[in-house]
């Protein structure tokens, strides 16, 4: 799914293939998302995540330093 938001298309895909493009379990997926730490797209029954986000979350979380 594409959208526009700040001038950038939004790429959006479902929590399955959010996690296995994080490496990362669905539960973690909605985990992060209702800490915040994620945001959740789409309707009910159908979250969606963006990918870009999700890389920077990633990159982020797994950075030395960070822990």
């Amino acid at each position: 799914m594409m959208s526009q938001r700040n001038g950038r298309a939004r790429r959006t895909v479902p929590t399955q293939l959010a996690a296995m493009l994080a490496g990362v379990t669905e539960p973690t997926i909605r985990k992060w998302a209702s800490r915040g730490k994620l945001t959740r797209y789409g309707r009910p029954g159908r979250a969606e995540y963006d990918i870009a986000e999700l890389y920077e979350l990633v990159v982020e979380s797994r950075s030395p330093g960070t822990m």
